[in-house]
């Protein structure tokens, strides 16, 4: 089977982002070619993220040109997700690999449908321990962590650890982290690192001893029955939980100096947690990073890709945080896609089997000859 990885930063839906990540690495290559699967790699793949096209040569690789050989390949990873363009040039049957955004792209998704294409996405790989060495979002995410804690940290006009020195005592800076999954603790963890007080929250109390056994307090509010999905995400909360956790956490927000909110609803719009009128009882040059700020945004007032001022407080919404750190976070995603496909290869055919049955496939892949095959987006699109 013939494997192609695209140049991203060239083959852009948005002029604007640059995406630095590439899904393969050359260790991850050499594994690939062992296996049995030829790979192509576009020219200059891998070079926003620290690897040049030798370091795939050099692993069993060819460099080539996508104009030529997107209709010859029969599995393609993308870090996102195809151009209209390219749909027109893959062969039917061809498997897409890469964050599809499913829920927010229906027309995609369903002409790629209508192409005949098997797509995988990324996104929807369920959170079991089997599934857990190909959790990309997982993977991504801890990444997204650690950035948005450093990126609120150089936007604040004070240190965080405390220090004592001549002049007197500074004390430690007060970070409140909302929502405690994998990027909220990589968060945490990072903001206990570098000296902070730490304070989270998070809808599903069981977290409670995870964000404790990283050095951080657990702020408990008691809005009624909550919990997580069976996916491990958190349940959606009604209007009136929303509204009384806003008015639990304004304290804990006005007492901050960086507040980091990572609430994001799988398939649906995240919940706004931070209004302008709260953000107001923060001292001025205090930090907020809103990790949803470019899927509709937790706090009132974030623009999507951009640092502005709401109330006298820095509201970060960035996003593409893993961007910043592209090495590690390419690092990562190639192997979760490396254990994806040798999971599901077949050695002797040297085939990617596509085994609807299997528990992991039966959720990822979203459309296969010719149809829709997964139920949720089926259900979302259609109103059911």
């Amino acid at each position: 089977m013939k494997l192609l990885v695209l140049n991203e930063a060239k083959h852009a839906a948005d002029a604007s982002f640059v995406e630095r990540r590439c899904a393969v690495t050359p260790a991850t290559v050499l594994r690939l070619t062992r296996m049995g699967l030829t790979v192509m790699v576009d020219t200059g793949a891998g070079a926003l993220s620290g690897y040049s096209d030798t370091a795939y040569t050099d692993q069993g690789a060819t460099i080539v040109d996508v104009a030529d050989t997107l209709p010859a390949a029969d599995i393609v990873l993308y870090v996102n997700r195809p151009l209209p363009t390219h749909l027109e040039q893959f062969k039917p049957n061809t498997l897409v690999i890469g964050h599809i955004d499913p829920f927010f792209q229906q027309e995609l998704v369903e002409n790629m449908a209508g192409k005949g294409l098997s797509t995988l996405s990324v996104e929807m790989i369920p959170r079991s321990s089997r599934a857990q060495k190909m959790d990309a979002l997982s993977s991504q995410a801890s990444l997204a962590g650690y950035v948005m804690m450093m990126q609120a940290a150089n936007k604040l006009p004070s240190i965080l650890p405390m220090m004592m020195t001549p002049s007197g005592t500074i004390k430690p800076a007060k970070v409140f982290i909302i929502g405690a999954g994998v990027a909220g603790l990589q968060a945490i963890a990072t903001a206990k690192r570098l000296g902070a007080s730490v304070l989270a929250y998070d809808t599903r109390p069981v977290v409670a001893e995870q964000v404790e056994s990283l050095g951080g307090k657990f702020l408990k509010i008691d809005i009624g029955e909550t919990g997580q999905t069976k996916d491990g995400y958190a349940k959606e909360l009604t209007d009136e939980q929303k509204a009384r956790l806003q008015d639990a956490q304004r304290d804990a927000i006005a007492d901050s100096d960086i507040v980091i909110t990572t609430a994001q609803l799988f398939g649906r719009k995240p919940p706004v947690l931070i209004s302008k009128q709260t953000l107001a009882l923060m001292k001025p040059g205090s930090v907020v990073v809103d990790m949803a700020a470019q899927s509709g945004g937790n706090v009132e007032g974030s623009v999507p890709g951009e640092v502005v001022n709401v109330e006298g407080v820095t509201v970060i919404g960035t996003g593409h945080w893993s961007q910043c750190v592209a090495r590690d976070a390419t690092d990562m995603y190639a192997n979760n896609l490396l254990n994806l496909i040798d999971e599901f290869f077949d050695t002797d055919s040297k085939q990617f089997v596509l085994n609807l049955e299997d528990e992991i496939l039966a959720q990822s892949v979203i459309t296969h000859g010719g149809e829709i095959t997964n139920s949720m987006l089926n259900n979302a699109y259609t109103g059911g």
